[in-house]
């Protein structure tokens, strides 16, 4: 019984939040800082989204006219995630970077080739830590030839919930401003040295422009306590 529940919440659930978001995010009040051309690029070509954990609610709203092939956590809940990716016009792929990372990695890839979609990827993963990138956007450009274009967003009025990352879904009629940082071509083949500098490159890039999106609404980092709380609690260990 338990699980037929289930099924029929994985069909109603994702649809109710869907149109809830759609009614929601359509209030914003939005300020789009894009620098680099992205939607001009987006209209002719595909490449990767790349964005910090904290963002991936609004984001999967904000590029439904892009489709992008979107990894899902491979849990129950996740699930959820990967139906409401889907109704946005996205093409899910199950794993994460601790479950099935590599696998869904590869098929990500494969599915932006066969169906010539874009990707688009959580740069801290599924369990951080927070704002710190990952190999995964560096290998996925790398093998599949195509630019990382990192995207960040910040609001003055928000729901904020108590994970990891500091999750943020902004409010009603909030003022929004979505700011695209120079897009990072990575070559084919690296070695283990060059993704690291890739890595780090890609982490600078997405946090001097999740800076820059803050300051604009005059905001501190959207983590700042929990970030000052972690910071307290290394210190009273050592």
């Amino acid at each position: 019984m338990a699980d037929f529940w289930y099924r029929c919440s994985l069909v109603v659930v994702p649809r109710l939040v869907q149109g809830l978001l759609t009614l929601w995010f359509a209030t914003l009040r939005v300020k789009l800082r894009d620098p680099i051309g992205f939607h001009a690029y987006a209209a002719r070509d595909t490449g990767i989204a790349a964005f910090w954990h904290y963002s991936f609610l609004y984001l999967f709203w904000y590029l439904r006219r892009y489709p992008a092939a979107i990894m899902v956590s491979s849990s129950k809940d996740g699930a959820y995630i990967a139906r409401l990716a889907e109704q946005m016009g996205h093409v899910p792929v199950r794993g994460s970077s601790n479950r099935g990372g590599v696998k869904a990695l590869l098929e990500m890839i494969r599915t932006m080739q066969k169906q010539q979609v874009n990707a688009a990827l959580v740069a801290d993963g599924s369990q951080g830590p927070a704002r710190v990138a990952q190999a995964g956007c560096i290998l996925a450009a790398s093998k599949s030839g195509k630019p990382i274009f990192p995207i960040v967003w910040a609001c003055d009025s928000c729901i904020r919930f108590n994970s990891w990352d500091q999750t943020l879904v902004p409010l009603p009629f909030a003022k929004v401003v979505v700011r695209h940082a120079e897009p990072l071509q990575v070559p084919a083949g690296v070695d283990a040295e060059q993704i690291e500098q890739y890595r780090l490159e890609l982490e600078h890039r997405l946090n001097r422009a999740y800076a820059a999106a803050w300051n604009e609404l005059g905001l501190p980092a959207h983590d700042l306590n929990a970030r000052k709380r972690r910071s307290s609690s290394s210190q009273e260990i050592q």
